[in-house]
């Protein structure tokens, strides 16, 4: 298909009177398109937010060029569309529509939504709803052949406990996006061509590793609303769901000609991913869990790539994207080669996820000399017993000596994030918090001559409130209230007016009240599509953004559906107790968890992965993947 022969599913006049209207008329450089009498199966792929947030994120792009990498399939976008354009589709019946191709999502074979956070529930719905696809799987027509509506999968971060959107979904995709695509689409096309049902489709799916049919499980709940069991209903699928993982980085498709957008995304610049996992033991981190092990790119790899992303977009910035770039074992090598291709061309290059504790001013001079950014860094805890107790792995020394390296570098504005609600936290804590934010401010008026300050330090802090999340050792934890979060935020911001560098500190705390229906999503069962379901037909839309979040109605859609907030959030869980993620097997042992959550208790700290395993071959020494 030629871009000139596309028809617009938007008239002149609706584009004009919506907010950018760019967000939803597709060809854009790199995007792809391709005559439909050449393909056998059409994938559209969602992000349950407005494009700008979407076309941010390196999975779409990651599984969008990997699938129109295949001769036989076109994969195309689609994004929730603003409350602006909402009301026009449902006003005019007009069916939500993929970019690329402007036609119905509803004709595709497949829709693939990627879930990043708990928050985009209600725009799962949305998507469901504009797209005119039943939003229960169950309505969808299980006995009908296929074709009459796409299969309905999920994939992301929270699929890793996918149970309160279970009912809306035909599969979930459990592990890395590169490994089993190709399987799943030649098992569809098969079933179409043999007149297969929906449910005859999905139960061949369930065979296949990584793929998490949950229509085909059976749960059954105890009087104390606890789960008693989770069973297969048909033979021949698996009683768990083991992740898929890629093995070797560099084998796999990377996308050297993203999608450049017409407007401003969110991260508007070139991403280079130098590897995945962590070799971090963070006990509230689900991402160091769920991405074991860590797996790293070649630089030669890297810079092939970084010479092909120049060419093909045009962007000043370059990422360098991980859980924990400081990691990267080459990392000095690969900014050495970076600086003169990003110095040509007059490109910035920024290194997120940084550990205060890792960072040289050797690297940080390296990167300075193309142009200097603000630091972030993440002691995620003010005191040195919760950090402990975090297994964060950094003293005060280390932040200090890291934030006085990056003073003395050029350096004066550094954003530190932290945590409130931990696990065993007390008042002392949290004042430790401002502590540390003043002890750094002085750190730079120390180590700084005046003559060579660029003026006042600027130390930005904030906290976001822990919520518990499955896979990790904290998975038990129980969870705190609102007002509890609202106090303790109250607490740390007179801690931080008390303090003498209180002009150069800055504060800001998440929102209490996201918060806690977020933590209900994390944790929760089946029970709570209903009240997912509720709230979106009560208003509920966008539920991420501060303006649009409608508190009152998930209370009382949490009242009327599920087992309470109590049940699934303010109480802490027995470890024998059966949950709802225990379905997935993601290479972590519950038994390495548990000894974590103990671990915890006592304020041990456990070492990170820095050996190589035997086991295994990557870096999971005592991650709980390794039986060691």
């Amino acid at each position: 298909m030629k871009k000139e022969d596309r028809i617009l599913a938007l008239d002149h006049d609706t584009l004009m009177s919506i907010e950018k209207p760019a967000r939803y008329i597709g060809g854009e450089l790199n995007s792809i398109n391709k005559a439909k009498s050449d393909i056998r199966l059409r994938f559209c792929m969602c992000f349950p937010d407005i494009y700008e947030i979407g076309m941010s994120h390196l999975g779409i792009s990651i599984l969008y060029g990997m699938m129109n990498s295949y001769d036989d399939v076109w994969c195309e976008r689609v994004f929730s569309p603003w409350t602006d354009l909402d009301k026009v589709l449902r006003e005019k019946n007009i069916p939500l529509f993929a970019l690329e191709s402007q036609d119905p999502v509803k004709d595709f074979d497949f829709l693939g939504i990627t879930l990043q956070y708990e928050m985009c529930y209600t725009n799962v719905l949305q998507i469901l709803d504009l797209s005119m696809i039943p939003i229960y799987q169950r309505d969808r027509g299980m006995d009908e052949k296929l074709g009459k509506y796409p299969i309905v999968i999920g994939g992301g971060p929270c699929i890793y406990n996918a149970e309160p959107i279970a009912d809306f979904f035909d599969i979930f995709y459990i592990g890395e996006g590169e490994t089993m695509y190709r399987a799943l689409f030649d098992l569809y096309e098969e079933s179409k061509e043999k007149g297969l049902t929906r449910k005859e489709f999905l139960v061949e799916a369930a065979k296949l590793r990584g793929i998490y049919v949950p229509c085909l499980y059976d749960v059954k709940y105890n009087e104390d609303n606890t789960i008693k069991s989770m069973n297969p209903i048909v033979e021949g699928i698996p009683a768990t769901v083991k992740k898929e993982v890629v093995k070797e980085l560099d084998d796999v498709f990377f996308p050297t000609k993203p999608i450049v957008p017409f407007i401003r995304a969110t991260q508007d610049r070139i991403v280079l991913e130098v590897q995945r996992g962590c070799i971090r033991g963070c006990r509230f981190c689900q991402a160091g869990q769920i991405y074991k092990p860590i797996r790293t790119r070649s630089v030669d790899k890297l810079m092939e790539y970084a010479a092909e992303l120049v060419k093909s977009t045009g962007y000043d910035e370059m990422s360098l994207s991980s859980l924990s770039t400081s990691d990267y074992p080459d990392l000095e090598e690969l900014l050495n080669k970076l600086i003169d291709l990003c110095a040509e061309k007059k490109m910035n290059i920024s290194l997120p996820s940084l550990r205060i504790d890792a960072f040289s001013l050797d690297v940080m001079s390296k990167v300075q000399d193309v142009r200097k950014t603000s630091l972030t860094f993440a002691p995620e805890a003010g005191s040195q017993r919760m950090r402990n107790v975090i297994n964060k792995g950094l003293t005060k020394d280390n932040i200090l000596s890291g934030a006085t390296m990056a003073f003395q570098g050029g350096w004066n504005k550094v954003k530190l994030y932290f945590m409130l609600g931990l696990p065993f936290e007390t008042d002392e804590d949290i004042k430790e918090i401002m502590y540390l934010c003043n002890d750094i401010a002085a750190a730079y008026y120390e180590a700084v001559p005046k003559e060579k300050r660029m003026g006042r330090v600027q130390v930005s802090a904030s906290t976001s409130f822990f919520i518990p999340k499955p896979f990790t050792a904290f998975q038990w934890a129980p969870m705190n209230n609102m007002q509890q979060f609202i106090d303790k935020a109250e607490l740390t911001k007179k801690t931080m007016l008390e303090q003498l560098n209180k002009k150069s500190i800055s504060y800001k705390w998440h929102e209490a009240g996201t918060s806690v229906v977020e933590g209900v999503f994390a944790r929760g069962d089946r029970r709570i599509s209903d009240a997912i379901y509720y709230a979106y037909r009560n208003g509920c839309l966008f539920d991420a953004w501060t303006e649009e979040y409608k508190h009152d109605v998930w209370m009382d859609a949490f009242e009327k559906y599920g087992a309470g907030l109590d049940f699934y959030i303010f109480r802490e869980r027995n470890v024998d107790e059966i949950l709802p993620w225990d379905i997935l097997d993601i290479g972590v042992n519950k038994s390495y968890l548990v000894r974590e959550w103990e671990n915890a208790r006592n304020e041990k700290v456990t070492e990170n992965c820095k050996d190589k395993c035997a086991g295994c071959g990557a870096f999971t020494y005592k991650c709980g993947i390794c039986p060691r």
